[in-house]
């Protein structure tokens, strides 16, 4: 099976990975109630509440009148930006939440950098047995269906840029054939999605369809994953439907001027 290319440290202390998860949260998404930080973080909202007083004493967040804690100085500055990440994942966690819903189902929303593609945000179905959230992971963008999704947008030129010509033979084993990943890419152009079936981890299948900005480029991918005992090749269609309807409408979303930053 194929590991992510970030792994967890082999001592990893929780409170420390909780309140760093809760700063991220209150950075990106612009804030949230000690009871929302549970379900996120799927702690007691006690622990919550004590995790969020840490972050307000070091001046991570802060606390307003309506009692949502927001990012306080140390953050403000990146909790402002409206960088393209942040502006998806804004954006696209509604999207996503939806579609959990809808197919119930857990879906994912996915950037490239280079070779790598990184899950910038997930939200999990409630099934019993499920895909768990891969939020923040990063993974070979060869082996995921957002990641081939992003590399089929891509020139001759510029997928020769990132993996090299095809009269490279010294290719390293988590790199794929490129002969071969051009005729791969070339039936996801024709199609407009793509299905992973276990290509990324074993026993999983994913779909996903494309996220494009107001000038056509692709930003990010849109995905759903699932168990392979529960994929349907009859239900393809449904999926691919219903997640091209999500993605055209964090699509009309994104194209809207971006709203200007509340002032204290």
């Amino acid at each position: 099976m194929d590991k992510p290319l970030k792994t967890p440290p082999p001592y990893p202390i929780a409170s420390v990975d909780h309140a760093l998860r809760a700063a991220t949260i209150l950075q990106l998404e612009g804030g949230a109630t000690v009871a929302q930080l549970a379900e996120r973080l799927q702690v007691a909202r006690s622990t919550a509440h004590r995790i969020l007083a840490m972050l307000v004493y070091r001046d991570f967040a802060v606390q307003g009148e309506d009692r949502v804690y927001r990012a306080g100085p140390v953050l403000e500055l990146a909790s402002h930006s409206q960088s393209l990440v942040s502006r998806l994942r804004t954006v696209g966690l509604p999207h996503l939440r939806r579609l959990v819903d809808l197919l119930d189902e857990t879906a994912h929303l996915i950037v490239r950098t280079g070779e790598t593609v990184r899950f910038i945000a997930g939200v999990e179905c409630r099934q019993a047995l499920r895909v768990g959230s891969r939020e923040g992971m990063v993974f070979p963008a060869h082996r995921t269906t957002a990641g081939l999704l992003l590399l089929a947008e891509l020139t001759d030129e510029e997928l020769t840029a990132v993996y090299g010509s095809e009269g490279e033979r010294d290719h390293p084993a988590d790199r794929p054939d490129p002969e071969q990943l051009r005729k791969d890419l070339e039936r996801l152009r024709r199609n407009g999605f793509a299905v992973n079936r276990e290509r990324s981890e074993r026993g999983l299948v994913a779909v996903g369809v494309p996220v494009h900005g107001p000038d056509g480029t692709a930003l990010a991918g849109l995905s759903v994953s699932m168990p392979s005992v529960r994929y349907d090749p009859q239900r393809l269609r449904s999926l691919v439907t219903t997640l091209e309807a999500a993605a055209h409408a964090v699509e009309r979303e994104l194209a809207e001027p971006s709203p200007a930053p509340a002032h204290a």
